[in-house]
């Protein structure tokens, strides 16, 4: 069975953008998924890469039309200006690993998340609105929280992103099979296209 690493950061509106298009494709070819959250700032540190609101006025504006464009050809609702943006989702996406821990599948909750932040407006930093969520889904939302606030976890998103920055991850959503990276929710049909072919990864 391929695997691929998803390397994501819950406050990413293209990880939000490419989540469903990602589940389908590992569906369809039937690939594994690696959910391996990370510190997005560790990641720009390297790749160069700025805050939104840093960025020349003329990107600014592109992302906002980019960010319709997608949502639109991915059949998904946005606010492209979300009330609690920018927010800090390392808990929520910490709970990612403590669900994993305990065997369980945490697509279903990550979508919650990502849709709270770009679709229903919730403070996605917020604990009693994780465990909310958490609840949503049939988990024991203390347990799995006391968890992802531990120091074990914490090493692991830690790690997760000397991966991503190792495997050249410019940001994410990032999805890396057989060692080779695929930035950006408009790659997974060229990810797809290689889990398909079983094609020998490219390299720089």
């Amino acid at each position: 069975m391929a695997v691929i690493d998803y390397y994501f950061y819950g406050a990413s509106p293209f990880t939000y953008l490419g989540h469903e298009a990602l589940g389908e494709a590992a569906r369809r070819q039937g690939a594994e998924i690696n959910f391996k959250p990370v510190n997005l700032f560790a990641l720009w540190e390297v790749s160069g890469a700025v805050p939104p609101a840093k960025r020349p006025p003329v990107r600014q504006r592109y992302r906002l039309i980019e960010l319709q464009r997608v949502a639109e050809f991915r059949g998904l609702p946005i606010n492209t200006k979300p009330k609690f943006f920018p927010v800090d989702t390392t808990l929520a996406d910490q709970a990612v690993i403590a669900l994993t821990e305990a065997g369980h599948d945490p697509f279903d909750y990550m979508r919650k998340v990502l849709a709270g932040v770009w679709a229903e407006e919730r403070d996605l930093a917020d604990r009693g609105v994780i465990a909310g969520i958490l609840t949503d889904c049939g988990f024991d939302a203390e347990a799995i929280l006391e968890r992802a606030q531990s120091d074990a976890v914490g090493a692991v998103r830690t790690r997760n992103s000397e991966e991503a920055v190792a495997a050249d991850a410019v940001g994410v959503p990032a999805y890396v099979l057989n060692g080779e990276v695929f930035w950006g929710q408009d790659r997974i049909e060229l990810l797809e296209h290689a889990l398909k072919s079983g094609r020998a990864p490219y390299t720089p």
